[in-house]
């Protein structure tokens, strides 16, 4: 049993190895295949054969020119099948739905951007809420809901991606929102929830895997403050799936109004409207919800310190510091050999970098602090659903059987794939 649980994990394995090259690459004849996967030709042709039984690649004539020695037919490609099934990405964030809906190709078909009200939406509403609004997108896209093989779910807040649960987020009234049983219950689909940091760190891998790989950390800088880790090669979410949830981390004991109800989280000193509380003076204890912040805050408040204002620039620099003393503690606990800053308050960063460095001096030995690298990158709202998708694509690539597997029978899914290799 133990020999054949390997062949099958193997197997899996080859089968999404050359999926993903397909993805990544395009249409491509069995030989080329065999050259960038580094299969064997009888392993790719075994492969590529099933994937054609089961409609999740097709043949096609090259179009290439032939040589003028050259004698036959034109060489055959193979291309995904666009259409064999449908995952939608969803993301919620304050009053927002993202809906995308994506082919087997990991291009995205439509997008949808779905208003709700987050101050009356609890565990009793919000999965409704969400249902309806996936029906309406699919209804809109002319797509059978049976052709949606895998909903893919990134929320603001504390996510508990064992529980399918929403645990807090400023986006809801209530806590404990479920999300995973309810769309499963509707769709029939598989369901999977993560925090959006984490979704960021996905797509960092899985467009540059040189560069974003082994052991790095994501830290994002926006309406709150979050984090996503990768640890030797994989996503760490920790047990219940609430891991690294950077923001909630206490800087003072007792300190400034966090928007999740503590007092001297690292949010309270970092976010949005952290930063508009800071420069206007507003008592520590002002709630978060009466502050306003948001894109159109922080461009302001980023305009004020272009112009010099004192009050915006010590806002920023104060930040810096803070943030310098969250930075030491991720290096001195999981030592990364790159950490990345994004979100929309990345755009202040000039502002915030010398004394981000003097707090990360002041809070950790030199022979710790010079080990990792810093990327400063652009915020691009696309990083979380380019996450969502990436995982998406891993999990089909090993496990879904296309046509084969009629629905309603399977999930169209496999943990024990037999492929003659």
């Amino acid at each position: 049993m133990t020999r054949k649980a390997d062949r099958d994990q193997i197997r899996r394995q080859n089968r999404s190895i050359v999926l993903q090259a397909l993805r990544r690459s395009g249409p491509m004849a069995r030989i080329d295949l065999g050259q960038i996967t580094r299969l064997s030709p009888a392993t790719v042709t075994a492969i590529t054969s099933d994937l054609l039984d089961q409609g999740l690649i097709v043949s096609l004539e090259s179009e290439e020119p032939k040589a003028p020695q050259a004698r036959g037919r034109p060489r055959t490609l193979l291309k995904l099948s666009p259409g064999a099934v449908f995952i939608i990405c969803a993301r919620l964030s304050v009053n927002n739905i993202d809906l995308s809906l994506v082919n087997f190709a990991g291009e995205v078909v439509l997008d949808r951007r779905i208003k709700f009200d987050s101050t009356s939406a609890d565990a009793t509403s919000f999965p409704q809420t969400f249902i309806a609004a996936i029906r309406g997108f699919l209804d809109e896209a002319g797509v059978d809901p049976a052709n949606v093989c895998e909903i893919g779910v990134a929320a603001q807040g504390v996510v508990e991606t064992e529980t399918g649960q929403v645990a807090w987020s400023p986006a809801f009234a209530g806590r404990g929102i479920p999300v995973v049983a309810p769309l499963q219950d509707a769709f029939g689909a598989e369901c999977y929830i993560s925090n959006d940091t984490n979704m960021i760190t996905e797509a960092l891998h899985w467009s540059d895997p040189n560069r974003y790989s082994g052991t790095f950390a994501v830290i994002m800088l926006d309406y709150g403050v979050g984090m996503g880790l990768y640890l030797n090669n994989q996503l760490f979410s920790g047990a219940s799936g609430t891991a690294a949830e950077f923001g909630h981390a206490n800087h003072i004991p007792g300190g400034a109004l966090c928007r999740c109800g503590k007092r001297g989280c690292l949010e309270a000193y970092l976010s949005d409207y952290a930063l508009i509380r800071a420069a206007s003076h507003l008592p520590e204890d002002t709630d978060p919800v009466s502050i306003k912040a948001g894109v159109r805050g922080l461009a302001q408040l980023l305009e004020r310190a272009g112009n010099g204002d004192q009050d915006a620039l010590r806002a920023f620099q104060d930040a810096g510091r803070v943030l310098g003393f969250g930075i030491a503690r991720v290096i001195a606990m999981i030592d990364p050999k790159r950490l990345v800053l994004t979100g929309a308050a990345v755009r202040a960063f000039s502002y915030m970098e010398k004394s981000m460095w003097d707090g990360l001096e002041e809070a950790l030995v030199a022979d710790l602090r010079n080990n990792f690298s810093l990327d400063v990158m652009p915020w691009n709202e696309d990083f979380i659903r380019s996450g969502l998708i990436a995982q998406s694509m891993e999990r089909l690539d090993k496990d879904f059987l296309g046509k084969a597997s009629p629905r309603g029978t399977t999930t169209g899914r496999t943990d024990s794939q037999e492929v003659s290799a």
